[in-house]
């Protein structure tokens, strides 16, 4: 029984991972027929409605009371929405828009190494050498994936670099979500920050959606299936279903286990942008990637080697 509940959690890290390596790419087509703001933020305001029930569901099981808000505890909510969700989000939608779903997929890994980086500034978490090496190695993936000809100092072929660095920046909205939300984690469930984030989101981005891109709005009714199917998929499955599962996942398993499915993203994320928008990996790309990728070993892998013989070598001395 304990190996098939086991085997069912990862079945559903794997899709998970699957729906949000599908981001780089919807978030692609939905942008035929409308801007990057609406693409963010009509999805983000469907999942929210979405998440509201589920969550009232959840608080009624507790037993709990739906108190005000601390003053203290809003603005929280506010910064890792505005600075966390909103960065994420609407850099990965503007991002795309720009460069390719490939670039985005192969860029996510710089998660960890900012995750880290966001965690020694906000947490007080320590940042070794071997850190800031995996993060210098991380910005220079960021470059080298954008496709400048180093050789020849040729800059005309720069076209991906402003999409990669609002990707980049996506990527660090993530991270900073990740660590400040730890914060809040301590006094809210997982679902609880996640609602307040989003509506913190929908009440920063609604007014500028409005104003910049009203058309949105107008279009509705206009939209093709390509673009509805695209709507839907990130609203119901990226923004809502995925966080669902992941939640509950992460109730069973420790949160490193399940960090570990996200290597996937990158994998999935290239292939889905092959298939779907017929993307091809050039050597740029390749050779970005494998940087990126060499910096998130640094820090996960040597990392995790270097603590285990520091732990071995003081439980020998401590004998």
């Amino acid at each position: 029984m304990f190996a098939y509940v086991r085997l069912r959690d990862w079945a559903y890290l794997l899709l998970c991972n699957l729906i949000w390596a599908s981001q780089f790419v919807m978030v692609k087509l939905v942008q035929e027929q409308m801007g990057p703001v609406f693409a963010t933020f009509f999805p983000i305001l469907l999942a929210t409605l979405l998440l509201i029930p589920v969550v009232r569901h959840e608080q009624a099981r507790a037993g709990g009371r739906r108190g005000r808000l601390p003053r203290r505890d809003i603005f929280e909510f506010i910064l890792i929405g505005v600075l966390g969700q909103v960065v994420a989000q609407l850099f990965i939608t503007w991002g795309v828009r720009w460069s390719l779903a490939s670039n985005a997929a192969l860029l996510a890994l710089t998660l960890p190494i900012s995750t880290a980086v966001m965690a020694y500034f906000l947490l007080g978490e320590r940042m070794t050498r071997v850190r800031w090496l995996s993060f210098a190695l991380a910005l220079v993936g960021v470059i080298e994936c954008s496709g400048i000809d180093w050789k020849a100092l040729n800059f005309t072929s720069v076209k991906f670099l402003l999409g990669n660095l609002m990707i980049f920046f996506s990527v660090n909205g993530s991270a900073f979500y990740n660590a400040y939300s730890k914060k809040l984690l301590e006094r809210y469930s997982p679902l609880q920050v996640l609602l307040c984030s989003y509506y913190a989101v929908v009440a920063f981005l609604g007014p500028i959606t409005v104003y910049v891109e009203p058309q949105g709005f107008i279009r509705l009714p206009h939209y093709n299936g390509t673009v509805w199917l695209g709507l839907a998929i990130l609203a119901l499955f990226q923004y809502f279903l995925s966080m669902v599962i992941f939640l509950n996942v992460l109730t069973r398993l420790d949160a490193t286990q399940a960090a570990v499915s996200n290597y996937l993203i990158p994998f999935f994320g290239v292939l889905i942008a092959a298939v779907v928008l017929h993307e091809r990996l050039t050597t740029f790309m390749i050779v970005g990637g494998i940087l990126v990728l060499g910096s998130t070993l640094l820090v996960t892998v040597y990392e995790e080697r270097q603590r285990a013989r520091e732990a071995a070598s003081v439980a020998a001395a401590n004998k």
